[in-house]
């Protein structure tokens, strides 16, 4: 049986200010948010996900793909590959992209649905909508790879 590290994913949600992290277990499906990073230098991103692939171990590295509503790639776009370049480059682990264009709206619409409109108005000006939007972007990639039937 694989080691449980074996199984490990990490997302990220790329923003120049602010990165979204989750953590999720791929045998099970499951995704859980971490706390943000809030480094805006790269050696301070890169020094916090350093910390964060040392703690978790995991076999994949997950980026969130931010795309136009049509599709077409723009300048976030842009910068989120590069990062996921860097991230492949630096921890010598495999990473994939996953299309991100709704992540946001989805994180919005369940925490209106959990907490009220004038609660998401306040957890989102406390920005603790970026790993929520990681974690919807690891649930996104489990249910693609379950329903085309592949191993994560």
């Amino acid at each position: 049986m694989p080691d449980k590290a074996a199984r490990t994913v990490l997302a990220f949600d790329f923003g120049l200010q602010r990165i979204g992290v989750a953590v999720g277990e791929a045998e099970l499906g499951t995704a859980h948010p971490l706390p943000g990073i809030k480094a805006s230098t790269q050696p301070g991103r890169l020094t916090a996900i350093e910390r964060m692939v040392s703690e978790w171990h995991p076999a994949l590295l997950l980026v969130g793909r931010p795309l136009g509503e049509d599709g077409a790639p723009h300048e976030a776009t842009r910068r989120a590959e590069r990062f996921a370049r860097q991230l492949g480059g630096r921890f010598k682990l495999p990473v994939e992209m996953v299309d991100e264009r709704y992540s946001t709206v989805e994180v919005e619409s369940r925490m209106r649905e959990a907490y009220g409109r004038r609660k998401t108005a306040d957890l989102a000006r406390g920005k603790t909508l970026d790993s929520q939007a990681a974690q919807i972007i690891l649930e996104q990639y489990f249910g693609d790879k379950a329903r085309h039937g592949e191993a994560t």
